[in-house]
């Protein structure tokens, strides 16, 4: 399993290219496998970890769910690859601005929010490791905009209580946190 992680880790940060983490100097990547580090403290299912590190592939980058596909074949069997596209898939926005440039912030992450309460328990639980290391981030770099943002993650958490619990509760809790120091300042 280790292999077939560190090629996708190298696919993901190929199709990041030179993508930096919006707060440092770092590559995007760094993003992707903290997520999947998150998740693996719960869980040691290929799909999910798989997920974790293609999470913002097919939202941020040039591959299409083809080709995301047709690589996944070549490391995994046609059940673990089916589950982690449509883990991918289920991670990935649709409201995205590009997609509605008429539509406000707040009513693409209604949207959002609405899409994702539908998805599966696995995804939900990449998306809490997804807000898990995004809010700190956010929080500690731009605590203007992580008022926003952290408000958003509160609202989503609260239709997404699918996934695995303890991770539920410690993103709940880190996006709590968060946010008092934040409103703190």
């Amino acid at each position: 399993m280790e292999a077939v992680l560190e090629k996708l880790r190298e696919y993901a940060d190929k199709a990041h290219g030179d993508q930096r983490r919006k707060y440092s100097p770092e590559r995007y990547i760094v993003h992707p496998v903290r997520v999947m580090e998150i998740c693996r403290k719960y869980t040691e299912q290929l799909p999910i970890l798989a997920a974790a590190l293609l999470h913002d592939v097919l939202e941020d980058t040039p591959v299409t769910k083809a080709e995301l596909h047709q690589y996944l074949l070549t490391l995994m069997n046609e059940g673990e690859a089916k589950a982690t596209m449509q883990l991918v898939v289920e991670l990935s926005d649709v409201y995205t601005k590009a997609a509605h440039p008429r539509w406000n912030r707040k009513k693409r992450k209604q949207k959002e929010a609405e899409r994702i309460e539908k998805t599966s328990a696995d995804s939900q639980t990449v998306k809490y490791a997804d807000i898990i290391d995004n809010c700190r981030e956010i929080a500690a770099n731009d605590p203007e905009f992580a008022r926003v943002f952290l408000r958003e993650c509160q609202s989503l958490l609260k239709k997404i209580p699918k996934g695995e619990l303890e991770l539920y509760a410690q993103a709940k809790a880190v996006v709590s946190e968060q946010l008092q120091i934040v409103c703190a300042r």
